[in-house]
């Protein structure tokens, strides 16, 4: 089955409405909360005021902080911590400090949803302003601590060191630089005081002939999701036990922080993810919002219910990029890389929540699927008067490619080369792999790349986007008002963090195959694509086999969804428990059939003996058989099931390529994406078109990050695009087709020979648009600093370029 493309098995379902999401699962008699949210980025708390809210018709409850204070005693560990002295804490509800708009401050209960409307509009909340510190500049100058007890607002630094940088640029003849920024798109300088500092400029760069400068920008994002989060959750008092529904990617990691903070044990939490409206990552965090669902469920012994509006969606689901980086790049002259730099600082919201994560990511993947001899990076983090940080899909790769690869398109222009040649000239080659770059990711382990031919893979993207002939086209429409712009990028990609998933599979008595696994799916198509690796290796007919997940009662644990890891964790485990479920089957039906066991074979749902398929046992025969088949005495149990877990040593690394060709308008600034391709190693397809689908709803994030999103806060920190009125998505008539190829080998790291995917498509997008604008008008004298390109600011920076020429 792995290399076929069967339909999915959930798309019946969902395209006829028999979806079932969080606003779908109601019990009887189920009561409605909401949240009350900071209006201020940062204040002191007077005074909460319930009174009237508590007296309005409907209401059942009204709490602030103080009401809660017996759950405040347990908080997730993901919550709070404390680096070298550096103590935070998330708040269940804000007691006397708020540090962002959207922060939640109060809770509301009432019968239904208008009068809960009614009842949180009468909650008053008495403010004392304190000093924002809206940007990564303001808040590294400011006196004033976001948290107590830090000496200045920031925290969390990572570094690595290949080779010896300073003597790489040192004896370098061309380099390039610049400062990088990929923020939390607010409306922040591009240059941020204080910010980075080079370490030994003067020196590194004394041997250089050519130098090029920027400062560089990339969005602040939200997720957006379809599907705003939602929770419902209600309690069985007899059983002792709480369920909840909810719209996230990790079950266990809700059960767990629920059971901390109410003080349960965590095998009375039943925790359900139904069919949720997309993820992206920061629906794998765990919020207060849901918390406090469960703690109202339980003390009201009742149903309660909440659902996300699409305002709470953009100030409270966190946020992710931000990051400000300077950079430089050493090359021979003939265009060699011998040296990488980067300083950098990300705006982490209010809370670093996320700890070193996505920074180290960025610090790992910036010198990408190149040769770099001598590496040296370092970032660390800074908390403003934002949304926290989340790990939006890619968290950190996005970054380290717009930074890498603008740095690759300014150093072909000032070398003469194609931008295609440079690459060509410092890809890492076929025959140098297993590479190894000299890094260590965040898992302890060396970076050491897996099989692949970046090369071969690159050639085929811009075959794919017939590169030749959008040059061509260029030079013939070069002196007109709309000029071709053809931009390229690279990327190596860690995917598949460990450290395990699981997964059981079973036979049930009526022949259906049931695999239950511990991650929960957004959208990606789980069902179908275990499912095949189950089928495969058992010999199940495929339309047999259903998948469950998203239940802590159905399987114990899992680690969630999320980086890339699904298929290469959970799928080698599916793989294998469906062996050992094949192995018994074969012990039961050669006790039936009077041969032995390695002469049995087991194809689409049926057992037989080897050349006698005419007299065939069918699965649910045996299973039925099993429990009192002397066959498996002695094993682990009497049935046809089996549960196993996947340890990967350390993550796979996929490359990929995409290329862009685009129009832009000189007069208005307008730029019209006309053609893209992607080119990505899977390492092993399981389902080719799933593959594929995955890295077109990747690509298209990336290409709006490049062209039209960006999430803005203005110098108070109040969220200006708090709406799809002024947070700009991308429609299906911005995009022309998008070309896709998957260029296959197999990682080492798992038997399934299985990298990640999920996350890829989004990679490279705004590194790619930045690239073919800035070709497209770079004889005009105009760079792109920062992303998105929208029609205002490339017409700025073309005015600007003209003002410029005629001075």
């Amino acid at each position: 089955m792995l290399g076929a493309s069967p339909k999915r098995k959930e798309d019946r379902r969902l395209l006829t409405g028999a979806g079932r999401f969080v606003e779908d699962v109601t019990p009887a008699n189920t009561a409605r909360l909401g949240v009350v949210r900071s209006v201020h980025a940062h204040a002191r708390l007077r005074a909460v005021d319930l009174k009237v809210a508590r007296q309005r018709p409907g209401v059942l409850a009204a709490w602030a902080a103080g009401d809660l204070a017996d759950l405040a005693r347990s908080v997730p560990a993901a919550w709070g911590g404390s680096h070298k002295g550096r103590p935070f804490a998330v708040p269940l509800l804000a007691a006397e400090r708020v540090r962002y708009v959207g922060e939640p401050i109060a809770v509301v209960i009432a019968e239904d949803a208008p009068r809960l409307h009614d009842a949180l509009e009468a909650v008053a909340v008495d403010y004392e302003p304190l000093p924002a510190l809206a940007t990564i500049d303001t808040a590294l100058a400011s006196a004033t601590r976001l948290h107590e007890g830090w000496s200045d607002n920031s925290t969390l630094p990572v570094s690595a060191k290949v080779g010896d940088a300073d003597a790489g640029f040192a004896g370098a003849e061309v380099t390039v630089g610049g400062r990088f920024r990929h923020p939390r798109l607010a409306a922040v300088p591009i240059e941020p005081r204080g910010a980075v500092a080079w370490p030994d400029r003067d020196a590194g760069f004394a041997g250089a002939e050519v130098t090029v400068g920027g400062r560089f920008r990339h969005p602040r994002l939200a997720a957006v999701p379809i599907e705003p989060r939602g929770a419902v959750a209600w309690p069985d008092r007899d059983a002792g036990t709480l369920t909840i529904w909810a719209s996230i990617q990790n079950p266990y990691r809700l059960r767990d922080a629920i059971a901390g903070t109410l003080g349960l044990p965590a095998e009375s939490i039943r925790v359900r993810v139904p069919d949720v409206g997309g993820g992206f990552g920061p629906k794998g965090d765990v919020y207060p919002d849901e918390i406090l669902v469960a703690a109202a469920a339980l003390r009201l012994g009742r149903p309660v219910k909440w659902i996300e509006g699409r305002r709470e969606d953009f100030m409270a689901l966190g946020h992710d990029r931000d990051q400000a980086h300077e950079a430089r790049l050493g090359l021979t002259r003939d265009g060699r890389i011998v040296a990488l730099e980067t300083s950098f600082v990300a705006d982490v919201g209010a809370y670093p929540s996320q700890g070193d994560g996505l920074t180290a990511n960025t610090v790992n993947h910036l010198p990408g699927p190149y040769r770099v001899p001598a590496y040296r990076g370092s970032g660390r983090s800074v908390v403003t008067t934002k949304t926290l940080n989340a790990a939006y899909r890619a968290a950190g790769r996005p970054e380290a490619v717009f930074v890498m690869e603008r740095l690759m398109d300014l150093a072909a222009r000032k070398l003469g080369l194609d931008p295609a040649e440079l690459r060509r000239r410092n890809l890492v080659r076929p025959e140098e792999m297993p590479y190894r770059p000299g890094l260590t990711y965040k898992d302890g382990v060396a970076v050491s790349y897996d099989p692949g031919d970046f090369p071969a893979a690159f050639e085929r993207a811009l075959t794919l986007l017939d590169y030749d002939g959008w040059r061509r086209r260029q030079k013939t429409q070069a002196t007109t008002p709309r000029r071709i712009g053809v931009g390229v990028a690279c990327y190596a990609q860690g995917t598949g963090l460990g450290p395990y998933e699981g997964a059981t599979v079973r036979v049930d008595p009526t022949g259906k195959v049931y695999v239950f696994i511990g991650v929960a799916a957004q959208g990606q198509g789980h069902a179908t694509t275990l499912a095949q690796v189950a089928a495969g290796e058992l010999g199940a007919t495929f339309e047999d086999v259903t998948v469950v997940g998203g239940d802590t009662e159905r399987f114990p644990i899992g680690m969630g969804t999320g980086g890339s890891r699904v298929a290469a964790n959970a799928g080698p485990a599916v793989a294998s428990a469906a062996r050992e479920v094949r192995t018994k089957a074969a012990r039961v039906a050669a006790e039936l059939l009077e041969c032995a066991p390695q002469d049995v074979r087991i194809e689409a749902s049926r057992a037989f003996v080897a050349g006698m398929p005419d007299r065939a046992l069918p699965l649910g025969r045996l299973a039925h058989a099993a429990v009192k088949s002397r066959a498996l005495r002695g094993g682990p149990d009497p049935t046809l099931n089996a549960c196993t877990y996947f340890y990967p040593d350390t993550v796979t690394w996929a490359f990929g390529a995409h290329a862009a060709a685009v129009e832009v308008d000189v007069e208005t600034g307008a730029t019209r994406l006309c053609a893209y391709a992607i080119v990505h190693d899977p390492g092993r397809a399981i389902n080719p078109t799933i593959v594929a689908a995955q890295l077109h709803g990747g690509a298209v994030q990336g290409l709006a990050a490049g062209l039209l999103e960006e999430i803005v806060y203005d110098q108070d920190g109040q969220l200006v695009t708090g709406s799809l009125m002024d947070y700009a998505l991308p429609r299906a008539d911005d995009l022309p087709p998008l070309a896709v190829a998957l260029d296959e080998h197999p990682s080492v790291v798992n038997p399934l020979g299985i990298k990640g995917v999920g996350e890829s498509g989004a990679i490279p997008g705004a590194a790619v648009i930045a690239n073919a604008i800035e070709d497209a008008v770079a004889d005009l004298g105009v760079v792109i600093h920062e992303v998105p390109v929208t029609p205002a600011r490339l017409h700025a920076l073309l005015a600007a370029a003209r003002h410029g020429a005629r001075a």
